[in-house]
């Protein structure tokens, strides 16, 4: 995959998934979890970043085509986390309904411990698509990208899945710095760093 490589210091040596039985006890611990978060109505849908396009550092964009965020309270260690991958035999009107499709792998992140937010960006022009988190703890939310990597090999080419965790910064601070190189006191590789916003976030149908 184009320009998915690298990582933060968090993870630069550690490219790689957990042990399958690791992984496998992270996602069912998540889906108990979320049926619990769907009972008690703290899983919700915003709309207001539905369609705001994303411009990465490497030349490629894609739009928030849906946004999930989960009750929590007031974080103690904000961390950005982006993932990409791009997926196997999928092209032109079959993106449309993974986009659809996808809502059903909510049970597979959002009860993972840390997890406070997710925006979900359509692929760029090569495919790839990215999901940027927000997490409390890097720590966790390292654990979760190498545990949904298991995952994601299912569906997806070989070596193109790629994560990198941004410490110290929330989501929106990151976004808000977007293209202001010397407001950023993290290194982000240039896949996944944010460098500016379409302001006139148009409709995206799922």
């Amino acid at each position: 995959m184009t320009g998915a490589s690298g990582s933060t210091r968090l993870g630069e040596c550690r490219q790689q998934p957990l042990p399958y039985g690791v992984a496998c006890r992270g996602v069912l611990c998540c889906v108990w979890e979320t049926a619990r978060l769907l009972a008690s109505r703290h899983i919700h849908l915003p709309d207001e970043r539905v369609g705001l396009k994303l411009r990465f550092a490497n030349g490629t964009s894609g739009r928030v085509y849906r946004e999930t965020v989960v009750d929590r309270e007031k974080e103690t260690e904000p961390c950005v986390l982006v993932v990409s991958f791009r997926l196997r035999l999928v092209h032109g009107v079959m993106h449309r309904l993974f986009r659809w499709e996808s809502l059903l792998n909510t049970p597979l992140f959002v009860g993972f411990p840390g997890f406070v937010s997710k925006l979900w960006v359509a692929h760029d022009r090569d495919g790839v698509y990215r999901g940027v988190y927000e997490w409390d703890g890097p720590q966790r939310a390292e654990h979760y990208a190498r545990c949904l990597w298991r995952v994601l090999a299912l569906v997806s080419a070989s070596g193109s899945i790629a994560y990198t965790v941004v410490p110290g910064v929330s989501r929106d601070e990151m976004l808000a710095n977007a293209g202001r190189a010397a407001a950023h006191s993290y290194t982000v590789p240039e896949w996944a760093r944010v460098i500016s916003l379409d302001d006139a976030p148009r409709e995206l149908a799922p």
